[in-house]
């Protein structure tokens, strides 16, 4: 069964996740948003080995400490989706040229694509491709857990005005993920949890 712990203090407000199973301690942290030190001290406490290293997406807010988590643990791929690849080292893409100064990050380990599939303990990782709040971001199903990005929030959804948004295509992802399972558990980028049945009854975007 898989299981998670949040660190909410990161960059903008972003969330950074624990996904783990809890028959084998097996984890990937999502998102690198919040500083290594309080992800390692989480990964320690809980006596967790880290799986993977996976983005949502590659805004400077999402991305900004996956260096300093690639040093503590190398063995870790990097995950990103194919769409969002490149936004790594392109300061305008990964939004960092509107929120500091430019900054380039290196090209990730592993490259998914739309319903790929990755090992995590005695489970497994689903990938659904959902474009819009940038081309390759990406919504990633643990069971009954759904880690949303920045493409659905509690009662919000993602912007479309940075590097490489589509109002069009996040519609229909957006359209894509209210035929999800209502009871699914949303874990967004930023603020808290909520369900695909209440996003889908209540969020303003219907």
């Amino acid at each position: 069964m898989f299981r998670y712990l949040r660190l909410t203090k990161g960059l903008l407000g972003a969330n950074t996740y624990i996904c783990y199973d809890d028959s084998t301690s097996e984890c990937a942290i999502i998102d690198a948003g919040n500083k290594a030190q309080d992800v390692e001290k989480l990964i320690c406490e809980n006596n967790l080995t880290v799986r993977y290293i996976i983005l949502t997406h590659a805004h400077y807010d999402h991305i900004f400490y996956v260096e300093q988590y690639k040093e503590l643990y190398p063995d870790a791929p990097v995950v990103i989706h194919e769409g969002d690849s490149t936004f790594m080292q392109n300061p305008r893409l990964n939004a960092s040229i509107y929120f500091g100064p430019e900054k380039r990050f290196p090209e990730c380990d592993v490259i998914v694509r739309d319903l790929d599939r990755l090992p995590l303990g005695q489970g497994e990782l689903i990938f659904y491709s959902t474009p819009g709040h940038t081309t390759g971001s990406v919504c990633i199903r643990a069971d009954d857990l759904l880690f949303t990005g920045d493409t659905l929030f509690y009662g919000g959804f993602g912007r479309t005005d940075l590097g490489a948004g589509d109002w069009n295509q996040l519609s229909d992802s957006i359209d894509r993920l209210y035929k999800m399972d209502p009871d699914l558990t949303v874990l967004p980028g930023h603020g808290t949890k909520s369900t695909i049945g209440y996003e889908r009854e209540n969020n303003p975007f219907i």
